[in-house]
Protein backbone atom coordinates (compact mmCIF):
# COMPACT_ATOMS: atom_id res chain seq x y z
CA UNK A 1 0.00 0.00 0.00
CA UNK A 2 1.15 3.50 -0.82
CA UNK A 3 1.84 6.50 2.11
CA UNK A 4 -0.36 8.97 -0.36
CA UNK A 5 -2.75 11.32 1.73
CA UNK A 6 -3.83 14.03 -0.73
CA UNK A 7 -4.83 16.12 2.32
CA UNK A 8 -1.39 16.50 3.68
CA UNK A 9 0.47 16.05 0.03
CA UNK A 10 -1.35 19.09 -1.91
CA UNK A 11 -0.48 23.04 -0.79
CA UNK A 12 -3.28 23.69 1.90
CA UNK A 13 -4.06 27.01 -0.13
CA UNK A 14 -5.16 24.70 -3.32
CA UNK A 15 -6.99 22.49 -0.89
CA UNK A 16 -9.30 25.62 0.30
CA UNK A 17 -9.52 26.84 -3.31
CA UNK A 18 -12.74 27.87 -4.68
CA UNK A 19 -12.98 27.44 -8.27
CA UNK A 20 -14.25 30.38 -10.41
CA UNK A 21 -17.49 29.87 -11.58
CA UNK A 22 -19.78 31.59 -14.29
CA UNK A 23 -23.56 31.59 -14.50
CA UNK A 24 -23.42 29.25 -17.13
CA UNK A 25 -22.77 26.62 -14.47
CA UNK A 26 -25.68 27.33 -13.13
CA UNK A 27 -28.08 27.67 -15.73
CA UNK A 28 -27.01 25.96 -18.90
CA UNK A 29 -27.72 27.61 -22.58
CA UNK A 30 -30.31 25.35 -24.67
CA UNK A 31 -30.15 28.01 -27.70
CA UNK A 32 -32.94 29.99 -27.03
CA UNK A 33 -31.32 32.01 -23.93
CA UNK A 34 -30.62 35.57 -24.26
CA UNK A 35 -27.10 35.40 -22.90
CA UNK A 36 -26.63 38.80 -20.99
CA UNK A 37 -24.20 37.42 -18.07
CA UNK A 38 -20.70 36.96 -19.73
CA UNK A 39 -19.78 40.64 -21.25
CA UNK A 40 -19.57 38.65 -24.51
CA UNK A 41 -20.01 41.06 -27.82
CA UNK A 42 -23.32 40.07 -28.83
CA UNK A 43 -23.10 41.01 -32.51
CA UNK A 44 -20.26 38.03 -32.96
CA UNK A 45 -16.70 37.91 -33.85
CA UNK A 46 -14.85 40.45 -36.35
CA UNK A 47 -15.38 38.29 -39.21
CA UNK A 48 -17.41 38.43 -42.36
CA UNK A 49 -20.15 35.96 -42.86
CA UNK A 50 -18.37 35.50 -46.07
CA UNK A 51 -14.95 34.75 -44.25
CA UNK A 52 -16.71 32.47 -41.27
CA UNK A 53 -18.27 30.73 -43.96
CA UNK A 54 -15.32 29.87 -46.11
CA UNK A 55 -13.59 28.89 -42.76
CA UNK A 56 -16.33 26.58 -42.08
CA UNK A 57 -16.63 24.75 -45.36
CA UNK A 58 -13.04 24.29 -45.46
CA UNK A 59 -13.09 22.75 -42.10
CA UNK A 60 -15.98 20.18 -42.21
CA UNK A 61 -15.04 19.45 -45.77
CA UNK A 62 -12.50 16.83 -44.22
CA UNK A 63 -14.19 16.48 -40.59
CA UNK A 64 -15.40 18.76 -37.76
CA UNK A 65 -18.14 21.53 -37.90
CA UNK A 66 -17.01 24.74 -36.39
CA UNK A 67 -18.78 27.86 -36.09
CA UNK A 68 -16.88 30.66 -36.82
CA UNK A 69 -20.18 32.69 -36.16
CA UNK A 70 -20.43 31.44 -32.75
CA UNK A 71 -16.76 32.77 -31.27
CA UNK A 72 -17.98 35.33 -29.58
CA UNK A 73 -19.03 33.24 -26.82
CA UNK A 74 -17.24 31.69 -24.43
CA UNK A 75 -16.05 28.19 -25.08
CA UNK A 76 -17.32 25.44 -22.69
CA UNK A 77 -15.06 25.42 -19.49
CA UNK A 78 -15.78 21.56 -18.66
CA UNK A 79 -15.38 19.73 -21.93
CA UNK A 80 -17.30 16.36 -20.83
CA UNK A 81 -18.23 15.78 -24.21
CA UNK A 82 -14.23 16.02 -24.95
CA UNK A 83 -13.74 14.02 -22.07
CA UNK A 84 -16.04 11.06 -22.85
CA UNK A 85 -14.09 10.35 -25.76
CA UNK A 86 -10.88 10.46 -24.43
CA UNK A 87 -12.18 7.85 -21.79
CA UNK A 88 -13.55 5.55 -24.41
CA UNK A 89 -10.02 5.79 -26.20
CA UNK A 90 -8.12 4.69 -23.17
CA UNK A 91 -11.03 2.59 -21.20
CA UNK A 92 -8.87 -0.66 -22.85
CA UNK A 93 -9.00 -2.96 -20.01
CA UNK A 94 -5.26 -4.24 -20.25
CA UNK A 95 -4.44 -2.97 -17.20
CA UNK A 96 -8.12 -2.86 -14.72
CA UNK A 97 -11.98 -3.80 -14.52
CA UNK A 98 -12.26 -0.14 -13.47
CA UNK A 99 -13.45 2.40 -15.82
CA UNK A 100 -12.12 5.90 -15.67
CA UNK A 101 -15.05 8.55 -16.35
CA UNK A 102 -14.95 12.36 -17.18
CA UNK A 103 -14.45 12.91 -13.82
CA UNK A 104 -10.38 11.33 -14.19
CA UNK A 105 -9.69 13.80 -16.44
CA UNK A 106 -7.77 17.25 -16.83
CA UNK A 107 -7.58 19.15 -20.41
CA UNK A 108 -5.01 21.47 -20.79
CA UNK A 109 -3.37 23.80 -23.38
CA UNK A 110 -0.74 21.01 -24.09
CA UNK A 111 1.13 18.75 -21.59
CA UNK A 112 2.81 21.77 -20.39
CA UNK A 113 0.03 23.24 -18.71
CA UNK A 114 -0.43 20.04 -16.50
CA UNK A 115 3.57 19.71 -16.11
CA UNK A 116 3.05 23.33 -14.45
CA UNK A 117 -0.01 22.73 -12.77
CA UNK A 118 0.63 19.87 -11.24
CA UNK A 119 3.64 21.85 -9.19
CA UNK A 120 1.49 24.50 -8.75
CA UNK A 121 -1.06 22.40 -7.08
CA UNK A 122 1.80 20.24 -4.60
CA UNK A 123 5.01 21.92 -4.27
CA UNK A 124 5.18 25.28 -2.40
CA UNK A 125 8.00 27.17 -3.90
CA UNK A 126 11.62 27.65 -2.42
CA UNK A 127 10.83 24.29 -0.19
CA UNK A 128 9.49 21.35 -2.50
CA UNK A 129 11.35 19.15 -4.73
CA UNK A 130 10.04 17.17 -7.99
CA UNK A 131 12.56 14.11 -9.01
CA UNK A 132 13.12 13.50 -12.72
CA UNK A 133 15.30 10.59 -14.60
CA UNK A 134 17.64 11.84 -17.21
CA UNK A 135 17.81 11.95 -20.01
CA UNK A 136 14.17 12.97 -20.35
CA UNK A 137 11.68 15.80 -21.64
CA UNK A 138 13.62 19.24 -20.60
CA UNK A 139 10.00 21.12 -19.49
CA UNK A 140 10.13 19.21 -16.34
CA UNK A 141 12.51 21.16 -15.05
CA UNK A 142 11.99 24.31 -16.78
CA UNK A 143 8.63 24.57 -15.30
CA UNK A 144 10.36 23.53 -11.53
CA UNK A 145 12.64 26.32 -12.33
CA UNK A 146 10.05 28.98 -12.63
CA UNK A 147 7.86 27.60 -9.78
CA UNK A 148 11.27 27.77 -7.60
CA UNK A 149 10.98 24.12 -7.20
CA UNK A 150 13.77 22.04 -6.85
CA UNK A 151 15.10 19.13 -8.70
CA UNK A 152 16.40 15.76 -7.51
CA UNK A 153 18.40 13.33 -10.69
CA UNK A 154 17.89 9.92 -10.37
CA UNK A 155 19.63 9.18 -14.47
CA UNK A 156 17.94 6.02 -16.41
CA UNK A 157 20.28 2.97 -16.96
CA UNK A 158 22.30 2.69 -18.93
CA UNK A 159 21.48 2.22 -22.96
CA UNK A 160 19.87 0.16 -24.59
CA UNK A 161 17.31 -0.01 -21.71
CA UNK A 162 17.08 3.27 -20.60
CA UNK A 163 15.10 1.60 -17.62
CA UNK A 164 13.64 3.22 -14.08
CA UNK A 165 16.46 2.95 -11.36
CA UNK A 166 14.46 1.73 -9.02
CA UNK A 167 16.52 1.23 -6.14
CA UNK A 168 17.92 4.57 -6.21
CA UNK A 169 14.90 6.06 -6.65
CA UNK A 170 13.02 4.56 -3.76
CA UNK A 171 15.98 5.71 -1.69
CA UNK A 172 15.59 9.11 -3.07
CA UNK A 173 12.11 8.72 -2.16
CA UNK A 174 12.60 7.57 1.30
CA UNK A 175 15.36 9.75 2.75
CA UNK A 176 15.66 13.18 0.11
CA UNK A 177 13.11 15.45 2.17
CA UNK A 178 10.38 17.50 0.32
CA UNK A 179 9.96 15.54 -2.85
CA UNK A 180 6.33 15.91 -3.65
CA UNK A 181 5.99 14.65 -7.44
CA UNK A 182 8.27 12.28 -9.43
CA UNK A 183 7.96 13.14 -13.42
CA UNK A 184 8.85 10.04 -15.51
CA UNK A 185 8.51 9.62 -19.24
CA UNK A 186 7.20 6.65 -20.88
CA UNK A 187 7.82 5.96 -23.54
CA UNK A 188 11.45 7.65 -23.02
CA UNK A 189 11.97 11.56 -24.70
CA UNK A 190 14.95 10.94 -25.97
CA UNK A 191 15.33 7.54 -25.39
CA UNK A 192 11.94 5.89 -26.96
CA UNK A 193 12.01 3.18 -24.57
CA UNK A 194 9.14 2.26 -22.32
CA UNK A 195 9.51 1.89 -18.68
CA UNK A 196 8.31 -1.36 -16.76
CA UNK A 197 4.84 -1.37 -15.59
CA UNK A 198 6.25 -3.65 -12.45
CA UNK A 199 8.91 -0.48 -12.16
CA UNK A 200 6.40 2.09 -11.86
CA UNK A 201 4.40 -0.16 -9.54
CA UNK A 202 7.31 -0.04 -6.94
CA UNK A 203 7.35 3.28 -7.02
CA UNK A 204 3.99 3.72 -6.30
CA UNK A 205 3.73 0.87 -3.47
CA UNK A 206 6.49 3.11 -1.58
CA UNK A 207 5.69 2.07 2.05
CA UNK A 208 6.33 6.27 3.49
CA UNK A 209 6.60 8.43 0.25
CA UNK A 210 3.50 10.64 0.17
CA UNK A 211 3.99 12.03 -3.82
CA UNK A 212 2.55 11.31 -7.04
CA UNK A 213 4.28 9.51 -9.84
CA UNK A 214 3.79 10.78 -13.13
CA UNK A 215 4.35 9.51 -15.96
CA UNK A 216 4.63 11.12 -19.53
CA UNK A 217 2.80 9.16 -21.76
CA UNK A 218 3.26 11.64 -25.00
CA UNK A 219 4.46 9.15 -27.58
CA UNK A 220 2.00 6.22 -26.39
CA UNK A 221 0.44 5.98 -29.49
CA UNK A 222 3.45 4.64 -31.34
CA UNK A 223 3.25 1.71 -28.49
CA UNK A 224 1.97 -1.53 -28.67
CA UNK A 225 -2.02 -1.27 -28.34
CA UNK A 226 -3.09 -1.47 -24.38
CA UNK A 227 0.28 0.16 -23.49
CA UNK A 228 -1.01 3.31 -22.00
CA UNK A 229 -1.78 3.00 -18.29
CA UNK A 230 -3.91 6.11 -18.18
CA UNK A 231 -6.61 3.64 -16.67
CA UNK A 232 -4.69 2.24 -13.89
CA UNK A 233 -5.50 5.89 -12.05
CA UNK A 234 -8.78 4.18 -11.49
CA UNK A 235 -6.46 1.76 -9.04
CA UNK A 236 -4.23 4.21 -8.04
CA UNK A 237 -4.64 7.43 -5.94
CA UNK A 238 -1.11 8.41 -6.27
CA UNK A 239 -0.82 8.33 -10.04
CA UNK A 240 -1.48 10.58 -12.82
CA UNK A 241 -0.88 9.99 -16.57
CA UNK A 242 -0.33 12.81 -19.08
CA UNK A 243 -1.02 12.33 -22.90
CA UNK A 244 -0.94 15.15 -25.88
CA UNK A 245 -3.08 15.19 -29.32
CA UNK A 246 0.07 16.35 -30.68
CA UNK A 247 2.35 13.23 -31.45
CA UNK A 248 0.00 10.28 -32.68
CA UNK A 249 -2.51 12.31 -33.60
CA UNK A 250 -0.70 15.09 -35.23
CA UNK A 251 -2.32 17.73 -33.47
CA UNK A 252 0.55 19.64 -32.48
CA UNK A 253 -1.10 22.90 -33.73
CA UNK A 254 -3.98 22.89 -31.61
CA UNK A 255 -2.38 22.65 -28.51
CA UNK A 256 -4.46 20.37 -26.38
CA UNK A 257 -3.03 18.19 -23.73
CA UNK A 258 -4.80 15.57 -21.25
CA UNK A 259 -3.93 14.34 -17.89
CA UNK A 260 -5.43 11.05 -16.38
CA UNK A 261 -5.43 11.38 -12.24
CA UNK A 262 -7.65 10.00 -9.50
CA UNK A 263 -11.02 11.93 -9.20
CA UNK A 264 -9.82 14.17 -6.13
CA UNK A 265 -6.88 15.02 -7.53
CA UNK A 266 -8.63 16.10 -11.37
CA UNK A 267 -11.20 18.16 -9.13
CA UNK A 268 -8.20 20.37 -7.58
CA UNK A 269 -6.50 20.65 -11.02
CA UNK A 270 -9.43 21.88 -12.67
CA UNK A 271 -10.02 24.29 -9.96
CA UNK A 272 -6.80 26.07 -10.50
CA UNK A 273 -7.19 26.12 -14.37
CA UNK A 274 -8.09 29.59 -16.47
CA UNK A 275 -12.17 28.86 -16.57
CA UNK A 276 -11.60 28.76 -20.58
CA UNK A 277 -8.37 26.89 -20.99
CA UNK A 278 -9.41 25.21 -24.48
CA UNK A 279 -10.59 26.84 -27.42
CA UNK A 280 -13.69 25.95 -29.32
CA UNK A 281 -12.03 25.52 -32.55
CA UNK A 282 -9.52 23.32 -30.54
CA UNK A 283 -12.48 21.34 -28.93
CA UNK A 284 -14.20 20.72 -31.94
CA UNK A 285 -10.93 19.52 -34.16
CA UNK A 286 -9.72 17.09 -31.33
CA UNK A 287 -13.48 15.77 -30.73
CA UNK A 288 -13.44 14.43 -34.74
CA UNK A 289 -9.76 13.51 -34.33
CA UNK A 290 -10.92 11.09 -31.19
CA UNK A 291 -13.80 9.96 -33.44
CA UNK A 292 -14.14 6.63 -35.12
CA UNK A 293 -13.26 8.73 -38.19
CA UNK A 294 -10.29 10.16 -36.72
CA UNK A 295 -9.03 7.37 -34.91
CA UNK A 296 -9.08 5.78 -38.44
CA UNK A 297 -7.13 8.28 -39.85
CA UNK A 298 -4.73 8.44 -37.22
CA UNK A 299 -3.62 4.71 -37.44
CA UNK A 300 -3.89 4.85 -41.08
CA UNK A 301 -0.98 7.24 -40.62
CA UNK A 302 0.84 5.54 -37.96
CA UNK A 303 1.34 2.42 -39.99
CA UNK A 304 3.12 4.92 -42.51
CA UNK A 305 5.01 6.18 -39.25
CA UNK A 306 5.96 2.70 -38.22
CA UNK A 307 6.78 1.40 -42.00
CA UNK A 308 9.40 4.51 -42.16
CA UNK A 309 10.49 3.75 -38.99
CA UNK A 310 11.57 -0.03 -40.00
CA UNK A 311 13.18 1.42 -42.98
CA UNK A 312 15.72 3.91 -40.56
CA UNK A 313 16.26 1.36 -38.75
CA UNK A 314 17.03 -1.26 -41.56
CA UNK A 315 19.27 1.27 -43.78
CA UNK A 316 21.18 3.90 -40.86
CA UNK A 317 23.37 0.95 -39.55
CA UNK A 318 24.50 0.59 -43.33
CA UNK A 319 26.10 4.01 -43.83
CA UNK A 320 29.79 4.50 -42.48
CA UNK A 321 29.70 6.63 -39.65
CA UNK A 322 26.50 5.77 -38.14
CA UNK A 323 26.79 3.45 -34.62
CA UNK A 324 24.17 1.55 -32.75
CA UNK A 325 20.73 2.47 -32.30
CA UNK A 326 20.00 3.88 -28.66
CA UNK A 327 17.02 3.00 -26.29
CA UNK A 328 13.70 1.61 -27.75
CA UNK A 329 11.58 1.80 -31.27
CA UNK A 330 8.24 2.62 -29.49
CA UNK A 331 7.85 6.72 -30.87
CA UNK A 332 8.09 8.25 -33.86
CA UNK A 333 11.59 9.39 -33.83
CA UNK A 334 14.81 6.74 -33.56
CA UNK A 335 18.28 7.83 -31.50
CA UNK A 336 21.57 7.25 -32.90
CA UNK A 337 25.05 7.42 -32.75
CA UNK A 338 27.52 8.92 -34.69
CA UNK A 339 30.65 7.74 -35.22
CA UNK A 340 33.92 9.76 -35.84
CA UNK A 341 36.86 8.52 -38.14
CA UNK A 342 38.07 5.95 -35.62
CA UNK A 343 34.45 4.74 -34.84
CA UNK A 344 33.91 6.04 -31.96
CA UNK A 345 30.61 8.04 -30.89
CA UNK A 346 31.41 11.56 -30.29
CA UNK A 347 29.77 14.96 -29.77
CA UNK A 348 32.18 16.89 -31.91
CA UNK A 349 30.90 14.92 -35.50
CA UNK A 350 27.12 14.87 -34.02
CA UNK A 351 27.30 18.19 -34.05
CA UNK A 352 28.95 19.31 -37.01
CA UNK A 353 26.47 16.29 -39.05
CA UNK A 354 23.43 18.56 -37.09
CA UNK A 355 24.74 21.56 -38.36
CA UNK A 356 25.80 20.94 -41.79
CA UNK A 357 22.34 18.88 -42.35
CA UNK A 358 20.44 21.80 -41.33
CA UNK A 359 22.38 24.66 -42.81
CA UNK A 360 23.67 22.65 -46.13
CA UNK A 361 20.73 20.33 -47.06
CA UNK A 362 17.53 22.09 -44.96
CA UNK A 363 17.26 18.71 -43.36
CA UNK A 364 16.69 19.44 -39.18
CA UNK A 365 17.27 17.00 -37.23
CA UNK A 366 17.84 17.00 -32.88
CA UNK A 367 21.38 17.08 -31.18
CA UNK A 368 21.23 15.21 -28.29
CA UNK A 369 24.83 14.26 -27.35
CA UNK A 370 24.55 16.53 -23.96
CA UNK A 371 21.83 14.53 -22.63
CA UNK A 372 22.74 11.69 -19.81
CA UNK A 373 23.98 8.68 -21.48
CA UNK A 374 23.84 10.08 -24.80
CA UNK A 375 27.31 10.27 -26.59
CA UNK A 376 27.32 11.60 -30.14
CA UNK A 377 23.49 10.71 -30.54
CA UNK A 378 20.88 12.79 -32.39
CA UNK A 379 17.24 12.14 -32.19
CA UNK A 380 15.69 11.80 -36.08
CA UNK A 381 12.02 12.04 -35.87
CA UNK A 382 10.66 9.89 -38.46
CA UNK A 383 8.88 11.85 -41.41
CA UNK A 384 7.19 10.85 -44.89
CA UNK A 385 8.41 8.39 -47.33
CA UNK A 386 10.20 11.32 -49.22
CA UNK A 387 11.56 12.94 -46.27
CA UNK A 388 13.04 9.59 -45.22
CA UNK A 389 14.75 9.45 -48.28
CA UNK A 390 16.35 13.24 -48.64
CA UNK A 391 17.53 12.44 -44.67
CA UNK A 392 19.20 9.08 -45.79
CA UNK A 393 21.14 10.20 -49.00
CA UNK A 394 22.26 13.67 -46.93
CA UNK A 395 23.39 12.00 -43.61
CA UNK A 396 25.53 9.61 -45.80
CA UNK A 397 27.06 12.54 -47.70
CA UNK A 398 27.01 15.43 -44.58
CA UNK A 399 29.23 12.19 -42.57
CA UNK A 400 31.82 11.77 -45.36
CA UNK A 401 32.46 15.44 -45.92
CA UNK A 402 32.93 15.77 -41.86
CA UNK A 403 34.50 12.21 -41.38
CA UNK A 404 36.70 13.32 -44.28
CA UNK A 405 36.27 9.69 -46.11
CA UNK A 406 34.05 8.70 -49.63
CA UNK A 407 30.42 8.05 -48.84
CA UNK A 408 30.17 4.23 -48.15
CA UNK A 409 26.97 2.22 -47.91
CA UNK A 410 27.71 -1.33 -46.60
CA UNK A 411 26.16 -4.41 -47.77
CA UNK A 412 23.86 -6.23 -44.68
CA UNK A 413 26.72 -8.55 -44.67
CA UNK A 414 29.83 -5.97 -44.80
CA UNK A 415 27.93 -4.11 -41.95
CA UNK A 416 28.20 -6.92 -39.55
CA UNK A 417 31.59 -7.42 -40.51
CA UNK A 418 32.66 -4.00 -39.85
CA UNK A 419 30.21 -4.19 -36.49
CA UNK A 420 32.46 -7.20 -35.46
CA UNK A 421 35.62 -4.70 -35.90
CA UNK A 422 34.66 -1.79 -34.85
CA UNK A 423 36.12 0.19 -31.75
CA UNK A 424 32.76 1.35 -30.18
CA UNK A 425 33.32 2.62 -26.17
Amino acid sequence: MSAFNLETCARSNILALEPYRCARDDYKDDGTNILLDANENAYGPSLTTAAASSASSATTSSGPEIDFLGLHRYPDPHQRGLKRLLCNLRNTHHHTDKKITPDNLFVGVGSDEAIDSLMRCFCVPGRDRILVCPPTYGMYSVSAQVNDVGLVKIPLLPAPSFALDVANIKQALSNEPNIKLAYLCSPGNPTGAPLAKEDIRQLLEHPTWNGVVIVDEAYIDFSPEGSSLAEWVAEWPNLAIMQTSSKGFGMAGIRLGSLFASAPIARLLNSMKSPYNITSPTSALAMYAFSPDGLAVMHANREKIVAQRERLIRELPKIKGIGRLRGGIESNFLLYELLNKVGQPDNVTALAVYERLAENRGVVVRFRGKEHGCLGCLRITVGTETEVTRFLESVGETLAEVNGHDIVVYSDEEKREVEANAVIS
